[in-house]
């Protein structure tokens, strides 16, 4: 502002209608000598200067770019520059008109133009760094909108790229500032080596783990995964680059290192939900003490029941054709061949799911005794239902126990249970 003072004070004596006296041309000499040797006073005012009407321009393009260009933006129906707003792509790059001015204004800010140029291209290289970021971010998000369980970890990609980007930028950055090439910068990183791969072990370790996740379609989000080291047990929701986080049944997050993935054991049930079936596997218990042999009157009983009538009919048949050929003593229930109780009603348990409308036909399906225990004769069903949504398939199984449970006693069978203190108090009692 001093500078204007000189031509400010001949105006005002030219609006006067004093005349110029020697005394006040001897003033004026005085502060243009004054003003001749103040350095400090010109560069002060030269930078004020630059510096106002580099904060005019940041103030007009942020006012063109975050307004008029935002209502355009807003008016399209495009997605990708809509994101692009959110992530303040346009806002960073408003950044970029302040440095040209102090870019082209080198020469008026204090010191060496050379020094203030350096400056002015490593701030440049920052702000260029900032935006490429915000891009990258704004790029993840709409790829991520198309599908959100791709099979291809983006926000890991994405993020390795910024690191890349980040690490590259700064290099570059530093070598302006210092004046001195990015290979010799290169050179004197070797020897922080050992420092850095310390410092940033987990990122090494993760930048890793998610190209081994990524090519082996270990993890991707959606998938249900069981990782018990974790107490994990739900929803893969994330996977970036040092985290994988997964949303428990009992809506927790859990977030678990990536690199731990590939370390450790862990469970993937996208296999199960992408055949269209979910296993059942569940045994009935039933007490040896009922097994017996069947005789007439059981056998006429449990032809009565449709779904095995047939079954029941031939087997008879089968057996008494066999009894007479090789003339057994069918006097004796243990002479000769015999249907069992046991036997008939897994011949039911087998004839009941093959006609459940939503049991998996052509997966596995096996109606199997297991080796007897304390607990009883493990009668085991293992099928797969024709769902995989959890709250179907835990209808599915209970309707089918359900049934089974009470069409035991049917076959002269029980159930066996681990006797209650009511019961333990009757038996003492008798």
């Amino acid at each position: 502002m001093l500078l204007l003072g000189v031509p400010l004070y001949y105006y005002t004596f030219l609006l006067s209608k004093e005349p110029i006296t020697f005394e006040r041309m001897e003033q004026i000499d005085i502060l243009i000598d004054w003003l001749r040797f103040q350095p400090l006073v010109q560069a002060t005012a030269r930078t004020v200067i630059v510096l106002l009407i580099a904060w005019l321009s940041f103030y007009a393009a942020r006012t063109v770019l975050l307004r008029w260009i935002a209502r355009l933006i807003r008016k399209t129906r495009t997605r990708f520059d809509d994101v692009l707003m959110e992530h303040g792509v346009l806002r960073r790059v408003a950044l970029l008109a302040p440095i040209v001015v102090l870019y082209y204004g080198a020469g008026w800010l204090p010191g060496p133009e050379a020094y203030a140029l350096q400056v002015v291209n490593a701030t440049l290289t920052v702000v260029v760094l900032l935006v490429v970021g915000a891009a990258i971010n704004a790029a993840q998000e709409v790829i991520a909108g198309y599908d959100a369980r791709a099979e291809v970890p983006v926000k890991s990609y994405t993020q390795i790229a910024k690191i890349i980007i980040y690490v590259v930028g700064t290099l570059i950055a530093t070598a302006v500032l210092t004046g001195k090439s990015p290979w010799v910068l290169l050179s004197g990183v070797g020897a922080l080596m050992a420092v850095v791969i310390l410092v940033f072990r987990d990122t090494i370790l993760s930048l890793v783990a998610s190209f081994t996740i990524a090519s082996n379609r270990m993890v991707r989000v959606g998938d249900w995964i069981e990782a018990p080291d974790f107490g994990a047990d739900g929803d893969v929701v994330d996977v970036a680059l040092h985290t994988v986080k997964v949303q428990n049944w009992d809506k927790t997050i859990t977030s678990i290192p990536t690199h731990k993935l590939v370390e450790v054991s862990f469970k993937n049930w996208r296999g199960m939900q992408e055949s269209g079936g979910r296993r059942i596997k569940r045994a009935l218990h039933l007490d040896m003490n009922t097994a017996r042999f069947c005789d007439e009157e059981m056998l006429d009983r449990f032809e009565a029941i449709e779904l095995i009538r047939d079954y029941v009919r031939e087997r008879r048949q089968v057996v008494d054709s066999d009894n007479a050929e090789r003339k057994v003593n069918v006097s004796e229930l243990v002479n000769g061949r015999r249907l069992t109780n046991v036997g008939t009603f897994r011949a039911y348990v087998v004839a009941y799911l093959r006609s459940h409308p939503r049991i998996h036909q052509d997966m596995t399906f096996l109606v199997r005794h297991r080796a007897p225990t304390p607990q009883g004769l493990p009668l085991e069903i293992y099928v797969f239902t024709t769902t995989t949504v959890w709250g179907e398939y835990e209808g599915i199984q209970s309707d089918i126990f359900d049934h089974l449970l009470a069409a035991v006693p049917r076959f002269g069978l029980k159930v066996f249970q681990e006797p209650t203190g009511a019961e333990l108090g009757q038996a003492l009692s008798a």
